[in-house]
């Protein structure tokens, strides 16, 4: 018997694909809920997720005062807005140097959930990682799901021991206050779905969750959009990295120093970076120490299409992470049939595997070992060929949007199924 469609509002505070994995996260999961046949309401604060025409979802703006965007950095539009006590609270938290859209997010959603007519409401509403305190208020109104694509200590953790000044430190500290409360919230959730089982793991050591409340459902490639392009060369003396945030989770720093010494033996070598740095980073910085002038490409923002052409061109593409909840930029790299050098950190090692067959596998902070890896795989065209070819066989066996779609409903199924005692 054919199980009816659901009705699915996805929660995010911010839903831009361009802004990281968790936009992306939630354009891929709404469009193919839609495409399985359930209605699918996105529900999202700015930068707002791309909904094509075409992919049965309707966006729903969460208006915010956007006070971290490049566009409005800490600038207030209109004092007006001070009279609502939800943007009240958000402006005064974030003038304390405290990142505040999750929790403020969550308020303006329950507001609005409550003046819902019954025939408005959803069968389940999912959360992609806000895990704000009033999520506890929504789910005693509708079955709740909340995806955690890693522990967010991690990142803390890193950025605090690679702060290099106590002004920097002191400021890392205020940014992260809204920890405890996405601690104690998750800690509180009916249902609570990650990415891997290394975040599965990691989160429950990170945050103390239940087990037996956590459910693993990986995410997908786009296949359609990530795949090998005919009439492109492959250039032999071309790298390759995605730096979706310049953060020292990234890694990029011990990738800079590999390409470095590559570059003594390999002059020719070039690195082709999709993103752009942070001048408080000191990234752009350690390039110039390095002497890297003109041999890293920095891309800064561009269409997915421009992308896979990057990709079409290059010999190999490098995920040099400290830690990642899945790893995208691995899983994707392997969709266009690169080969890739990964480090062991967080899932990698579930994406790309280790048997060695769709990448190379290193440890994490050691650009000596980046090193070699790159080099044994420039030297080796016909091992970067099939590598490439396995790497696509293994996204479009494990890791689609589809298989993760079928999957998440079966979790919203599974609490629907609690819910009502059956």
């Amino acid at each position: 018997m054919n199980e009816r469609p659901l009705r699915v509002c996805l929660l995010s505070y911010r839903g831009n694909p361009r802004t990281g994995g968790q936009g992306i996260y939630i354009r891929h999961l709404a469009r193919e809920l839609a495409a399985l046949g359930h209605r699918v309401d996105v529900w999202s604060g700015p930068p707002y997720p791309e909904i094509e025409d075409g992919d049965g979802v309707r966006l729903v703006p969460v208006p915010s005062l956007d006070l971290w965007s490049d566009e409005h950095f800490f600038r207030l539009q209109r004092w007006r807005d001070l009279h609502d006590p939800i943007h009240r609270s958000e402006w005064l938290r974030t003038m304390t140097g405290v990142f505040d859209e999750p929790r403020s997010f969550c308020e303006r959603v329950l507001r609005r959930y409550r003046t819902l007519a019954p025939g408005e409401r959803y069968d389940v509403v999912h959360d992609n990682q806000s895990l704000g305190h009033a999520l506890l208020e929504l789910e005693k109104l509708v079955p709740l799901v909340a995806t955690i694509h890693h522990p967010i200590t991690v990142d803390r953790r890193l950025d605090l021991e690679t702060a290099r000044s106590l002004k920097r430190r002191i400021g890392l500290r205020r940014f992260y206050r809204f920890i405890p409360m996405q601690l104690e919230v998750a800690r509180r959730l009916e249902r609570v779905v990650t990415v891997s089982r290394k975040s599965f793991a990691d989160i429950q050591a990170e945050f103390g969750l239940d087990p037996a409340r956590m459910r693993v459902v990986e995410v997908g490639v786009d296949t359609d959009q990530f795949r090998p392009l005919d009439g492109h060369q492959r250039r032999p003396d071309r790298l390759m990295t995605t730096l979706s945030a310049d953060v020292p989770l990234k890694g990029i720093r011990y990738l800079l120093e590999a390409f470095a010494a590559l570059r003594r033996q390999r002059p020719t070598l070039t690195l082709t970076v999709i993103g752009s740095t942070r001048d408080s980073s000191g990234t752009a910085r350690l390039m110039e120490e390095l002497n890297l002038d003109g041999s890293v490409r920095l891309t800064g923002r561009v269409s997915y299409d421009e992308i896979v052409r990057q990709y079409a061109q290059a010999a190999v593409a490098v995920v040099p992470s400290l830690y990642e909840g899945f790893g995208l930029p691995a899983a994707e790299a392997m969709a266009c049939q690169v080969p890739v050098v990964c480090t062991r950190a967080g899932a990698l090692p579930e994406v790309v595997g280790e048997d060695g067959s769709a990448g190379i596998v290193v440890p994490p902070g050691d650009p000596e070992r980046l090193e070699r890896a790159i080099a044994d795989l420039l030297d080796a065209p016909e091992r970067r060929r099939t590598m490439g070819e396995a790497g696509r066989a293994r996204v479009e066996a494990r890791f689609t949007w589809r298989r993760t779609a079928e999957r998440t409903v079966e979790v919203y199924r599974e609490l629907l199924a609690e819910r009502s005692g059956c």
